[in-house]
């Protein structure tokens, strides 16, 4: 399998970030454009901690995002790195970043059911 930005379709479109996924067999595959700053900390209410429970590998291409962990470690990753993220963080994304990320697909799916609540409520509330 493959895809690009080309033909992933669009899942979601704001005026501060742009998702295009798929899934390939037991991966989730997503490129995503942030063209404000995003923090997904507010999103992540109501999982264990409130952080993302998740696994996520991936690469950037332009900008960079910040995750913090439980116990305060945080990383930086800036353009042109690879990265893995581990279970039990949160992330903030710069505006202007752009990325490739590749995810466990029903690890992402449970995570994806309380950040599209969390995300449903906060648009409704604007």
């Amino acid at each position: 399998m493959k895809g690009s930005r080309e033909d992933l379709p669009v899942t979601l479109e704001t005026k501060e970030l742009k998702i295009q996924e798929a899934v390939w067999g037991d991966i989730h595959v997503s490129f995503e454009t942030y063209q404000a700053r995003f923090d997904v900390t507010p999103l992540l209410k109501g999982l264990p901690d409130s952080l993302d429970q998740c696994p996520h590998w991936g690469y950037v291409f332009k900008g960079e995002f910040r995750s913090r962990y439980k116990g305060g470690q945080e990383e930086v990753v800036k353009a042109g790195s690879a990265y893995y993220t581990r279970p039990g963080h949160t992330t903030i994304v710069e505006a202007g970043t752009e990325l490739v990320e590749f995810s466990p697909k029903e690890l992402f799916q449970k995570t994806m059911e309380v950040v599209g609540r969390n995300f449903e409520a906060l648009q409704a509330k604007k």
